[in-house]
């Protein structure tokens, strides 16, 4: 008889598992699933390729340290970067073949001509590839396996596809008054009319007369757009209770000589509320950035409702 098919915390069985009940046994033809944390037998095998095959060990996608995040729709750009280990220059047309992933299943969605591509032996280039993914409803998976010729996967890719519509939860957030935006360079506030998210356009009136419960000001493209006065005016919203996020402009680079380690964000207690000073680098490309605006929300809660400073412990 054929042996178990064990518990594998790397995946699923799929087989029918047996239960010892003393000297004899019973089949259980229920097909068993072990789930395990996203990690799939399917997704592992779409991440770790088919059999190897003389272009796979020559073209080589160089890893990446977290998933590749975009929004759901036409025309997402993603940065792969190629890496060509043999002896002789690689070139061939690949194709890109988009899975959607889950903790059970991957679903094929299709696959898309991409490019020749022609890279020199022991070459490394970045690329860009535009590809379409489906609008989603909230996070979700997908892997993309990279083909040269019929079927020959070359590399992989993981890709975490958002919903567009991320910046909503700011309208709960500001509550029944329209959430407050001093947004110089304009580049919040056509994000928010596209969110329906309501807001009072700080521009052109004094800061401090604000009346509503969170407003965000920035991002700054340079020093010189902050307003005479601007410290003082968040400092008085906050006084009275209103959450505040400041986005600081970059650095300049001369700014950056000499100067002192500075947390990306850091939270300034306030009379009645609190202000949340976060650096340009948590909502840069806040328009084709999930995480750029991901973080600015989580931002705003914080300003909302401050979190006192503890140690987390970083073991399992």
């Amino acid at each position: 008889m054929k042996p178990d098919s064990p518990p594998d915390c790397q995946g699923f069985s799929f087989a029918p598992r047996r239960v010892g009940l003393g000297e004899g046994e019973r089949s259980v033809r229920k097909t068993e699933v072990t789930e395990c944390k996203m990690n799939s037998w399917l997704v592992a095998f779409l991440l770790l390729g088919t059999s190897p095959s003389a272009a796979q060990a020559q073209l080589q996608l160089l890893p990446v340290p977290e998933p590749k995040q975009v929004f759901g729709g036409d025309a997402r750009t993603i940065t792969i970067t190629w890496h060509n280990a043999g002896q002789r220059t690689f070139g061939q047309e690949l194709s890109a073949r988009l899975y959607q992933a889950s903790s059970a299943t991957t679903v094929p969605l299709g696959t898309t001509p991409w490019r020749y591509l022609e890279i020199l032996p022991g070459q490394t280039v970045i690329e860009s590839a535009t590809l379409n993914f489906p609008v989603v409803h909230a996070e979700t998976r997908f892997v993309i396996q990279w083909l040269a010729g019929a079927n020959q996967v070359v590399g992989t890719s993981e890709v975490r596809v958002y919903p567009t519509n991320l910046l909503t939860e700011l309208k709960a957030l500001a509550g029944e008054e329209p959430l407050g935006v001093l947004d110089p360079q304009n580049q919040l506030k056509p994000l928010l009319k596209a969110a329906a998210v309501e807001f009072s356009d700080l521009e052109d009136a004094r800061v401090e007369d604000y009346r509503g419960k969170l407003a965000i000001a920035g991002p700054f493209e340079n020093k010189t757009q902050m307003r005479n006065g601007l410290v003082t005016q968040l400092q008085a919203l906050a006084r009275r209770g209103v959450g505040v996020v400041w986005l600081l402009p970059p650095q300049e680079q001369k700014d950056r000589r000499g100067e002192r380690l500075r947390p990306s964000f850091y939270t300034v207690p306030e009379g009645k509320g609190a202000v949340v000073v976060a650096q340009a680098s948590l909502t840069a490309s806040l328009s084709e950035s999930p995480s750029a605006q991901l973080n600015l929300t989580q931002l705003a809660r914080l300003a909302l409702h401050p979190e006192a400073l503890r140690l987390s412990d970083p073991t399992p």
